[in-house]
């Protein structure tokens, strides 16, 4: 090829370049849009999507979301309100009455003369508790605390119906007791297994705090198992930070799922500015007490007379004693205990064979040996050890 063939074939090509040039500045003036590059979006048959022309995103989030960059819990509900409205209906609030005599106090002409004859008068001392009907039998369980002293007690549900009740049963070493009223088609609680409870688990109180009826909390399961708080004989308690307040008393600790786990009983030295610690009685122990009371009109546990107390090696030298452990703090003259030759002071070591773990344990294993059943109890006095035999007994009513 000579050289001005090739001369005439570069000044072609670029010619044909300033007219390709000048047609596209032409369109893009026209139609600008066209300099934005568009996403095409995938068509019926699945197809692949064009790139974006747009900078990827810093720290892009992962295909799948944010789970598929690290484990999450599983999410809890939104709200309880379902769990509330299973519940709830079955939660009655408690009224009770009681006639209390005073003496008047004398005006002082009668002071001066210091003869005048005693005058009394009578009043009505109300309080306040909850309750949770268990059976379509208008069977109520609550605390024992509640009802002790009343001499009526009245029951209002939470669609407002209201009914006398009458005492079925009491049971003062696990402050529980049961009521029944006579009502129609009656809401009924479902109970849980307070054994699955978990630490942390998401509890409900539900209850008539000061007066304030179908009064729910929220808080966590903060313990379980909890004793030797000085509430009641028999303690096994689930501790809460969900509020407890007076007038919840005998009212329902339930679960997320609306059953019930727990009757709310007691309030660790709220007088001493304490917040955030409640107790509730487990649903499982709850259901033995009430079997029984339904069944007895009482529970019949084994006993032999014998208050035991908890005592470290330390005060036990002070008092004289060879060791700590659990000491007969006291016991009724006429107990079993009393009447094999136990005495205040010994400590106790074993029973049936099985070490002692505290004075919690001494009366539930005694509880636990039905009247009539042989009981062997290793005992310290002193430096003697020896062997007491036994007969447990039905605890008599005039110790209750």
């Amino acid at each position: 090829m000579t050289r001005s063939s090739v001369a005439k074939t570069l000044l072609f090509i670029a010619g044909s370049i300033v007219v390709g040039l000048a047609a596209a500045f032409l369109l893009v003036a026209w139609r600008p849009e066209l300099l934005t590059r568009q996403v095409a979006a995938p068509d019926q048959a699945g197809a692949k999507p064009a790139e974006s022309s747009q900078p990827a995103a810093v720290n892009p989030a992962p295909a799948g979301g944010p789970e598929a960059t690290s484990p999450r819990l599983a999410a809890g509900p939104v709200s309880y309100a379902d769990a509330v409205e299973r519940a709830s209906p079955a939660v009655v609030n408690i009224y009770t009455a009681r006639i209390v005599t005073e003496r008047v106090r004398p005006n002082p002409i009668e002071e001066l003369f210091g003869d005048a004859t005693p005058r009394y008068r009578q009043r009505v001392e109300r309080s306040l508790g909850s309750g949770v009907i268990l059976d379509p039998a208008g069977n109520i369980v609550t605390n024992h605390h509640v009802i002790a002293t009343a001499d009526a007690v009245r029951v209002q549900l939470a669609d407002g119906r209201a009914a006398d009740a009458a005492v079925v049963g009491r049971d003062p070493d696990t402050d529980l007791a049961v009521l029944k009223i006579d009502l129609p088609t009656l809401p009924v609680m479902p109970v849980g297994q307070s054994n699955r409870l978990r630490v942390g688990d998401v509890v409900l109180t539900i209850g008539n705090p000061v007066g304030l009826s179908q009064t729910v909390t929220q808080g966590i399961v903060s313990a379980t198992g909890r004793g030797q708080l000085g509430v009641a004989t028999f303690e096994n308690f689930i501790q809460t930070d969900a509020p407890i307040n007076a007038g919840n008393s005998g009212g329902a600790l339930i679960n997320t799922s609306g059953e019930l786990v727990g009757i709310n009983t007691a309030v660790l030295a709220k007088n001493l500015g304490v917040e955030g610690i409640g107790f509730a009685i487990p649903a499982n122990l709850m259901r033995s007490v009430v079997t029984e009371l339904l069944k007895n009109g009482r529970v019949i546990r084994g006993w032999i007379g014998v208050i035991p107390q908890d005592i470290d090696a330390r005060d036990a030298q002070q008092l004289g004693l060879a060791q700590g452990g659990v000491v007969i703090a006291n016991l009724y003259t006429t107990s079993p205990a009393a009447s094999a030759g136990m005495r205040p002071g010994d400590l106790l070591l074993a029973i049936d064979g099985r070490d002692v773990l505290n004075a919690q344990d001494v009366l539930a294993r005694v509880a636990d040996a039905l009247p009539g059943k042989a009981i062997e109890i290793r005992v310290l006095r002193g430096k003697q050890e020896f062997t007491v035999k036994l007969t447990s007994i039905e605890k008599p009513r005039t110790q209750t």
